[in-house]
């Protein structure tokens, strides 16, 4: 089973490929697409749409899993701008016919560390030991996304449903 994470985001959206075959992970490709910040909202939807496209035509995923949507109180607009980048990936899922996943923080923590509050160096340093890599990848949107990736893998995993029909995730 190939699993793309995607950690979106409208300036950079970090993404990591993963193939799950005898219960064992494997790194396919993982990376970051970026937008122009000096280009204005609509062009730089335009340009993750078109990137995220490419990537799931050239990745040939099974499934894509997408963390939940959040929202601080805080910083809302952060929220909104997420939103939009994250609606362009999921019209990009659909539009390829691939199954789309979303998962709460909390429970992609949880997945990874055993920890639903782990901190981001936590998930770091976890990714990086559960997937065998030489150095922690970077951008930290990289990790997050692998991430998303395992914790979809161990959701399979563990799970009686055939790996052809992931399970829904909280929240779906």
């Amino acid at each position: 089973m190939r699993i793309l994470g995607i950690d979106p985001g409208l300036g950079i959206i970090g993404y990591g490929l993963i193939d799950l075959s005898d219960r064992q992970l494997k790194v396919i490709e993982a990376g970051v697409i970026r937008s122009n910040a000096k280009h204005k909202i609509e062009k730089r939807l335009a340009q993750i749409y078109a990137k995220v496209l490419r990537l799931i035509k050239d990745a040939v995923p099974d499934v894509v899993v997408l963390e939940n949507l959040y929202s601080h109180y805080k910083h809302p607009r952060t929220s909104i701008f997420m939103g939009h980048a994250r609606g362009i990936i999921c019209l990009a899922v659909e539009q390829e016919k691939v199954e789309l996943i979303n998962y709460p923080s909390t429970r992609v923590k949880k997945a990874v560390t055993g920890r639903g509050h782990a901190s981001k160096q936590q998930i770091q340093r976890t990714v990086t030991n559960l997937l065998n890599l030489e150095r922690i990848p970077e951008p930290v949107d990289v990790t997050d996304a692998l991430a998303l990736a395992i914790t979809h893998a161990n959701v399979c995993m563990h799970s009686e449903i055939p790996k052809t029909r992931p399970p829904k995730a909280d929240g779906f």
